[in-house]
């Protein structure tokens, strides 16, 4: 058995102080498995209620807690960079300030890593903000023949749901800024770097969709960093010619398609319906 874990956490302005402290209180106080270490890390200034927030968890957490405060927002990359320089374990699991971890997460994560696995997600319910009703569910890929296969054209990991080795990151060249893709090139990097790779199909996380979650999944700016990553996973032979081209089109007109139609793709390709 592994000799703890870190838990690493980005929180930056534009974070709720309610979602953060739920976040934090069910990924640490109600785990069943808890981490050993919190990695703390703040991007940037925060708001009053932000601030009072944090330091209400850290003085409350029953786990040792590592608070690192980034005088200037960095983004997202920099911050977890920082983040796994402070982590104390060779494992390190990964968690955002708004999402919800469910009790057994860890405790079903932690001995697939036991295993020999480098890096594995878990599947997610979608919920709302207002009420917290659950809209849809997101079960991944399993297998590291079929995550690795998938991986040419998706995401094969939803990234608020991974535990991973600190080493097989490294390896891989660890968090590199590219757009709003950061997480994806980390993985298709790791798994070309020859990261063992597998999933729980289970929803263990609930993630939280917000007003204009489908919108901010199209426009320009999504479009760069889409076109961004393509040339990137390109650029390491990742991918083929025709993958690139596959990926370029299929994955670009998504990006500009009304956002209704984008939401109507992204429940029957990605997400898959929610529960009854």
């Amino acid at each position: 058995m592994s000799d703890g874990f870190a838990l690493l956490m980005p929180v930056y302005r534009g974070d709720d102080a309610a979602h953060f402290a739920k976040a934090f209180s069910s990924s640490v106080d109600e785990q069943s498995l808890k981490p050993s270490q919190v990695v703390l890390v703040q991007d940037g200034p925060v708001g009053d209620d932000l601030a009072a927030a944090i330091d209400r968890v850290v003085e409350a957490s029953p786990v040792p807690v590592t608070r690192h405060v980034i005088d200037e927002n960095v983004g997202l990359a920099r911050a977890l960079s920082i983040g796994l320089e402070l982590a104390e374990h060779e494992i390190v699991a990964r968690m955002d300030a708004d999402d919800i971890s469910l009790p057994e997460r860890f405790a079903r994560q932690l001995p697939v890593i036991d295993a020999g696995v480098d890096l594995v997600g878990t599947g997610m319910f979608e919920f709302l903000d207002d009420g917290g009703a659950i809209v849809g569910r997101r079960t991944p890929r399993t297998g590291h023949d079929e995550i690795a296969r998938y991986a040419r054209f998706h995401d094969p990991f939803s990234h608020p749901t991974v535990m991973y080795r600190k080493s097989a990151v490294a390896r891989a060249g660890g968090y590199q800024p590219l757009g709003l893709m950061e997480d994806y090139w980390l993985f298709a990097r790791m798994i070309d770097a020859g990261a063992s790779v597998e999933n729980i199909p289970d929803p263990l996380v609930m993630y939280r969709v917000g007003a204009g979650a489908y919108a901010r999944r199209g426009g320009r700016a999504q479009w760069r960093s889409e076109l961004a990553l393509q040339r990137a996973l390109r650029g390491i032979r990742f991918t083929t010619r025709w993958e690139y081209l596959r990926n370029v089109t299929v994955r670009g007109v998504y990006r500009f398609v009304p956002e209704r139609l984008r939401k109507v793709a992204y429940r029957r390709l990605i997400a898959g319906r929610a529960p009854s």
